[in-house]
Formats: structure tokens, sequence, C-alpha cells
């Protein structure tokens, strides 16, 4: 039997050493959202993995923005907007998002109540008022409150793990 090579690399985060840093973190397999809120300029989006349930009571979800995206000062101050856990025929859709936060516009999608953009088709959806929103680092967290949620048990997960977005299925035949 032949030895592996220890393919374990330690290090202390630093300027020097970012892609160390992001590829560490992408060893944590995450869902994958897009985020919609409405604009001035029409509706927006941006695609993010960091998405976390905070609390039942109030509900309460979290994502965080990054302050240097030039999408950011929509979102920071968005009042509202909706987080979409998309479904693993919807990469196509995230990618569209992820070079273009108006990309969304061409596809003609229903708002809800108070104008935020709904992609349909999702696994679940969170229609949401922001509750805060804090500092942390190079981005923000940014907290809704859930006024309305919509799920979908029939779909299987778009996931991203390693740079790289796949569809998770359940291996259920």
């Amino acid at each position: 039997m032949q030895a592996m090579a220890n393919s374990t690399t330690s290090f202390v985060p630093s300027g020097d050493n970012t892609r160390l840093l992001r590829d560490a973190f992408g060893q944590f397999t995450t869902g994958v959202t897009i985020v919609t809120a409405s604009s001035d300029e029409g509706s927006i989006a941006i695609a993010a993995n960091s998405f976390t349930s905070v609390s039942m009571d109030p509900p309460i979800v979290l994502w965080s923005a990054n302050t240097t995206s030039r999408r950011f000062k929509y979102f920071g101050s968005a009042e509202f907007f909706s987080i979409h856990v998309l479904a693993s025929n919807q990469d196509a859709l995230c990618w569209e998002t992820a070079k273009d936060m108006g990309a969304l516009r061409s596809h003609n999608l229903d708002e809800n109540d108070e104008g935020v953009p709904i992609i349909d088709g999702c696994l679940a959806r969170f229609e949401c008022q922001r509750f805060a929103l804090h500092p942390a680092g190079d981005h923000h967290l940014v907290l809704g409150r859930v006024l309305r949620a919509e799920l979908n048990r029939d779909l299987e997960a778009l996931t991203f793990f390693k740079g790289r977005m796949s569809p998770q299925t359940s291996g259920a035949s």
C-alpha cells in the first residue's frame, strides 16, 4: 500500500495568502442563493452562498454582502429583499446574476407586495424586511425578518464546493 502525501496546509491568514484563505473557506459545501431587491435603477440581484437561518421567533435569516462590491450600495440600503435558495437546474441563472446585477431584468419576474423581484422554481424563498445591518470586516451582515416564505420539497439543491457549483442530489432512485 502506497502512503498518501500530506496535503494539509497550515497558515496564518494575511494579505499575502488570501488565495489560501479563500480555498480553505471553499472546503465548506454551501447552498447557493440569489438575493433580489428593487432600486431606482430597476431590479437588482446578487449571488450569495453566505446564507443561514438565525432565529425562529422572530423568523430571521442572515447573508453577508461585500462592501467593496458595486452592488453593496443597493443591498446595504434595501428595506426589503428576497433570498432565493437555488435548485440544481438554476446554475445558469446564478452565473448570469454573478456577472451582471441587472441580469434578471430581462426575465420578466413577478414582484411581491413590497416590489421585490421574485424568482420561481427555487428550493425555497424568503421574503424579508431588513432587521439589522452589521459591519464585519470587508462585509456587512444583512439580517432580514422573514415576512413570507415558500418551499418546494420536490427539487434538488444547487451547491458550491471548491469554487464550483454542482447539483446536490439525494441519491434516491
